[in-house]
Order: structure tokens, then sequence, then C-alpha cells
């Protein structure tokens, strides 16, 4: 017979996810070793999944939990939401756990600013950073995904979004280039060092790429890097040319030993933008989230 899952049971699948073994999760559900351990059985049963398996000492989740863990979340939070009713809990005591989808280039100098201005406020909220994917809308519907941050329009009628601000992208190079040093480059100088492009999806090319075709140039890449992040610090230890976000070089440029210089080149501006979901509009936490996160830009 099939176990049937209430929200005890929930409970225990997400401080089993967040813990990673059976002794976390009971010390944090106040539970025995031996409850916790029947509990994680009756999951198992109903979900027909291990949840956690044995890796070396350790217990690792399977793919099945990780996909199935921001869900459990967003039930609990509703839950709690339920039973609490009308009652609104101050922002000081707020308890809870937002999952934000986010770009790394936009990561890199947002999260400080938003982790910061929320633990001022709520030392209780945790927020779980999670990398782009797919950016699927389905995230921000079934609630596994509570904001989502970047670039890009979405065309559905139950998604909000607001600008948080305008990026550009500028070049960078190491502390002992010639590049930039006393002046903008020219297309034909950036041409003549290799560069790195910082592609998710593994491109080479890029806009920069189409204003070189227009000129009658071309660019070397010589290296293709998942995330600025990654990009910065191949610059920063050679002699290669980047393309990252503005703020993203004004903010850490200095401590890595890179500069950065304004690309001669009409490249187009991005609008960051933060995405959610329609039915969390009042939501009283999402809401002050939302403003928080804004709020910290300015």
């Amino acid at each position: 017979m099939t176990e049937q899952l209430d929200l005890n049971l929930l409970r225990v699948f997400d401080a089993l996810l967040e813990e990673g073994s059976v002794t976390g999760a009971s010390e944090r559900l106040h539970l025995s070793i031996p409850a916790t351990s029947r509990a994680l059985g009756r999951l198992r049963r109903a979900l027909d999944d291990p949840i956690l398996v044995r890796a070396g000492r350790g217990m690792v989740p399977t793919p099945f939990a990780l996909r199935t863990a921001p869900r459990v979340r967003s039930l609990l939070d509703e839950a709690s939401a339920l039973v609490l009713g009308d009652r609104e809990v101050p922002i000081a005591e707020l308890e809870r756990t937002f999952t934000i989808r986010i770009n790394d280039g936009v990561a890199a100098t947002l999260a400080t600013a938003a982790v910061e201005a929320t633990a001022a406020a709520a030392p209780g909220v945790v927020l779980r950073f999670v990398a782009e994917g797919s950016e699927s809308v389905e995230a921000l519907r079934d609630g596994s995904v509570d904001l989502d941050i970047g670039v890009g329009d979405v065309a559905a009628p139950d998604i909000r979004a607001a600008v948080l601000y305008r990026e550009r992208l500028v070049g960078i190079v190491g502390a002992g280039s010639p590049l930039g040093r006393d002046r903008r480059p020219t297309l034909a100088q950036l041409c003549r060092h290799p560069h790195v492009s910082a592609s998710r999806r593994g491109r080479v090319r890029g806009p920069l790429d189409e204003v070189l075709d227009a000129a009658g140039l071309r660019r070397h890449v010589a290296a293709v890097v998942p995330t600025f992040a990654v990009a910065s610090l191949l610059v920063a230890s050679s002699g290669y040319v980047g393309l990252v976000p503005q703020r993203l070089a004004e903010q850490y440029g200095p401590a890595l030993g890179i500069r950065w210089f304004p690309v001669p080149a009409d490249l187009p501006e991005l609008d960051v933008r933060l995405f959610w979901h329609a039915r969390l509009d009042a939501d009283p936490p999402q809401r002050w989230l939302r403003d928080t996160i804004r709020a910290a830009l300015r």
C-alpha cells in the first residue's frame, strides 16, 4: 500500500535535504534518531525514491530529491502562512527560506547587498541562490523559485516584472596590459589581443563580434568559460581581454588587479529585471523581500 504523505513527513524531507543526514535532521526537528529513520523509510515508500543514499562516509540526495526540495519548501511556507491566517508576522521575527534564481554576473554584485540588507532586518531569513538553468517560468508558477533575477522578458500574463537597473558590458584587462592604460582602446587594438568569452552555453561569438564584422575586423577567442567570475579570474592572471558587466568590474576590479574600460562599440545595454508570480503580489514577506532588494541596489 502506498504511504500517505502528511505535513510532518514533508518537514522531515525538508530537514533531511537541508542537513544531509538522519542525525542532523533529528536534531533540527527535536526527534529521536530512530523516529527520523522511520520517517525516512516512510518517505522512501511514499515517493518511491531513496531520497538520501550513501556516498563514502556521508549521504547525498538523489536527483529526484534535489528537484523536489524547492517545491516541498514552498509547500511548507504556504502551510505556515495558512496557519498564521491574517496575523502578519513582524519581519524581525520572520523565519523563512526564499529561493532566488539568478544570473552569475548579477549574483556577484547583488548577492552581498541583498544578504546584508535582509539579515539586518530579518536574521531568521535565508536567501537560497540557485543558478540559471532552463529559465522556465514554471519554477515561478509551482513555487520552487520565489524570485528570478536576470536579463530578458517573460511574455506571460501571470508573471510580474520590475527593472532593477540597467547594465552594460565593459572591457577588462590585467594590470600589466597596455590596453586601456591611458585612453580607450580602438577596436583594432582590441583585436590584437586574445580574448576570453563568458558564456554559460559555450558560445564563442557575441554582440561584439557583430560590430567587428561590420568593421571588417575579427578577434581571436582563446578560451570560453561558463561565468563572468571565471572570466575575470582568467583575465587577472593572463594577457587576455574579457567583457563583463560594469558593476562587476567596478566592484571587484581593484581586488583582482584588473582594469576596465568602455568598449568603443555600440553594444546593447541590458535591463536586469526582477520576476515573480502574480499570486505573490500581495504576500507581505515576498513584498518585503522585493522592496528590500530594490532598496539595497539604490
